[in-house]
């Protein structure tokens, strides 16, 4: 590709939540960046709205990443400019309070809400962060609505990244308005704008760690070779799936013995209700609506809907019967159950392909029998004529076995997990890897413990901190919003 190595003052591996804003912010503080993003970029003029050709094209794998184990979950990644935040319903939760102090304690890290403050409201600014109204929330989040006030159950609209948002329904299959500030079309573009070189197609094979400093980063770069960049900054945003496997291939991160473990996925899964009154799931916004009545429990319940397509591949039947609740598709109103799960998981390499076992531990096991009947009562509240829970016929909630439940997962967290010990984390309360001075690692992979909420606020203020901080310690400017002060080492 090129006669030398490319030369910059960062290499930024991954363009999503994490890798597009440390990209920006650094470019925009006066760094020389390059970025290398596996994906392709998409263009919106594209987005068809058809589930299985979106599917094929925004996801990594078509989107049929599994788990192994009991049960096996889908766990679908986005994969181009902007990551599954091209693909994610734009829910925007700060992380918790209780949260970050259970980090502080057993963890060691020195984030509280003061400190997360101007990270959170910065990114909020950069994404047009707004509470849905209930106009656009649409019908199907007023069924679990009613619901919910007649339960006397906590709920309120949820807040998301999006600009002019018209209520396509079809957020996980690339928003064809450009609604959805995905940092695709917010900070890659102001990365660009700021100087930063955004190489896509790049499939990086290892970084490799100089003591002088000029790290390298190895890649292929499709229909353009081999490259290498030499930085002395090297930030590793490629997933929590991804990022383990690539610290591995580098031997790098392995020194505590956690890399690629302590893997949280917030699996969930959704019910279906059968409506006396037109529903039209996909007419508005499908994840609006938020019940935390039950959160500290572990379980929230949030909106999830879509066009017929996606209807038709959630819906727990087969057969006749599948075909006959379709028939009545306008009437369906559907809504989602997570668990913020304490059962862990590993990522392993085999074959140069990471590889993820989980199994479902009892407790979370309790939480999804518990929330499945909680769903159950919602829609009976809100005067649900049936409710189609995800089970086999014939299985109770209360009485639903692991091998029962049929869940999908979108929120990996925790294989390179931060502790400020080196003998019990990845990376440190800065994101430094432990051991490998100027190599950080900024996606949902730091995130040492599940959230219980949708953590893309959480990895892009995560990765604001560590972007600002490096710029103050490298003497850069920091660009728009002033200074903030450095990380503690």
């Amino acid at each position: 590709m090129t006669a030398g190595p490319i030369r910059a003052d960062a290499c930024v591996v991954g363009a999503g939540a994490g890798g597009a804003v440390v990209a920006a912010e650094l470019a925009e503080g006066g760094m020389r960046v390059v970025v290398l993003e596996q994906g392709p970029p998409h263009d919106p003029s594209s987005f068809t709205a058809h589930p299985p050709q979106m599917l094929a094209r925004l996801y990594r794998d078509g989107g049929q990443t599994l788990t192994y184990g009991t049960p096996p979950i889908a766990l679908p990644l986005g994969r181009g400019l902007g990551g599954t935040t091209l693909v994610n319903s734009g829910t925007c939760f700060r992380t918790p309070a209780h949260v970050l102090e259970r980090w502080r304690t057993e963890f060691g890290l020195e984030l509280d809400e003061a400190a997360m403050r101007p990270h959170f409201e910065r990114v909020e600014q950069s994404l047009s962060v707004a509470e849905v109204t209930a106009e656009l929330a649409g019908e199907n989040a007023a069924v679990a609505r009613r619901g919910a006030e007649r339960l006397g159950w906590s709920h309120g609209y949820l807040r998301r990244n999006a600009k002019g948002c018209v209520g396509s329904g079809v957020c996980a299959f690339g928003c064809p308005t450009s609604a959805k500030q995905h940092t695709g079309i917010t900070y890659i573009p102001r990365a660009r704008a700021a100087g930063a070189t955004i190489l896509t197609g790049a499939d990086v094979q290892r970084v490799l760690v100089r003591q002088d400093h000029a790290h390298g980063v190895t890649a292929t770069i499709a229909g353009r070779g081999h490259a290498t960049v030499r930085a002395p900054i090297v930030v590793i945003a490629a997933g929590t799936v991804h990022t383990p496997a690539l610290l591995a291939r580098s031997g790098l991160g392995g020194g505590s013995g956690q890399l690629g473990r302590n893997l949280s996925l917030h699996p969930a899964t959704a019910a279906v209700a059968r409506m006396d009154h037109v529903v039209d799931m996909a007419r508005g916004v499908p994840q609006s609506l938020y019940v935390d009545e039950f959160a500290r429990e572990g379980i929230m319940l949030e909106g999830v809907a879509g066009p017929p397509g996606y209807a038709a591949m959630a819906l727990p039947l087969t057969g006749r019967r599948h075909a006959e609740v379709m028939a009545d598709y306008r009437r369906l109103a559907q809504f989602g159950l997570m668990v913020s799960d304490t059962s862990r998981g590993r990522v392993h390499v085999i074959a140069g392909r990471p590889v993820i076992r989980y199994d479902l531990c009892d407790a979370d096991v309790r939480r999804f029998r518990t929330g499945l009947l909680r769903l159950e009562e919602l829609f009976l509240a809100a005067g649900a004529r049936e409710v189609l829970l995800p089970l086999p016929a014939g299985v109770l909630p209360e009485h639903a076995r692991r091998r029962d439940l049929k869940l999908m997962a979108f929120h990996p967290l925790g294989t390179a997990r931060a502790d400020a010990r080196p003998t019990h984390g990845v990376v440190d309360g800065a994101l430094a890897l432990h051991g490998a001075s100027g190599v950080y690692v900024a996606d949902g992979s730091v995130v040492p413990s599940a959230l219980g909420v949708n953590p893309q606020l959480t990895i892009m203020a995560l990765a604001t901190r560590l972007s600002r901080a490096l710029l103050a310690q490298h003497g850069a400017s920091v660009g728009p919003g002033g200074p903030l002060d450095p990380l503690p080492g």
